[in-house]
């Protein structure tokens, strides 16, 4: 008797591969940083080898007899074809997809974060002996979150490294220097940022360009709210770089 080629076997065994292979392919080509906390990586890198190590083992059914099985009592959404047929659509999309961080449009519809309340994964102590010169921009924006007072960092050295954005409402002289903070994955960044009063037009430094500030810090109402701004010595741009989220 001829046997047949076990279909749901090789489609089972192919929806794990492709999965696992999608996950580890985000760590190999270090876009996993995009997409995931550096503490949850190794959950998804274990993921991705557990599931290739699942479908060798679902492997072995291709060459064994088939025996089958009542799923008469089985209740599903879905057909059984039609699932692995939508995960591995899935999967293969993942496996073309670049993911990219968010961009300025992303900053602007999300909202920037006032410096209030935020929150991280790890909480650290917080240190205000830290020199202004060594500050991140998130180091500032906890710094205003823990004393809100603006005036009190005029004059302040700052030296600070984000992407572009040029708010709508305000003057052509003014953009907004930025970063997302990531908690836990890409679905709950959000952006922060500190306004920058640059001499010339902002036309220069474009939307999601990435730039490195060094100058000094003063007061300005902007939007109607006290704001410190940054008056920059010097405005560089540079790459994005390789983990472009603080935490």
């Amino acid at each position: 008797m001829k046997r047949t080629f076990p279909w749901p076997t090789f489609w089972d065994m192919a929806a794990l591969l492709l999965w696992g292979l999608m996950l580890l392919r985000y760590w190999w080509s270090g876009r996993l940083a995009v997409l995931l906390h550096p503490d949850y990586h190794w959950l998804a890198i274990g993921a991705g080898w557990v599931l290739v190590l699942m479908a060798l083992w679902r492997s072995v059914g291709l060459f064994q007899p088939q025996t089958k099985f009542d799923t008469g009592a089985h209740m599903a959404l879905l057909p059984r074809q039609w699932s692995l047929m939508v995960l591995l659509a899935i999967a293969v999309f993942g496996l073309i997809y670049v993911p990219r961080p968010f961009s300025s449009d992303a900053a602007l519809a999300r909202g920037i974060a006032d410096p209030v309340g935020l929150t991280r994964s790890q909480p650290r102590r917080f240190a205000r002996n830290t020199p202004p010169a060594e500050r991140t921009l998130i180091d500032w924006i906890r710094t205003l979150n823990v004393y809100p007072e603006p005036d009190a960092y005029a004059g302040d050295p700052v030296n600070v490294t984000g992407f572009v954005i040029h708010p709508p409402d305000w003057d052509d002289h003014y953009v907004m220097v930025a970063r997302f903070v990531l908690t836990c994955c890409a679905a709950d960044a959000y952006p922060v940022g500190l306004p920058v009063k640059l001499t010339g037009d902002r036309a220069e430094f474009p939307p999601d360009s990435w730039i490195s500030l060094q100058g000094t810090l003063f007061t300005e109402t902007l939007d109607g709210q006290r704001r410190l701004v940054i008056a920059p010595d010097e405005v560089l741009a540079v790459p994005e770089p390789k983990n472009p989220y603080e935490f």
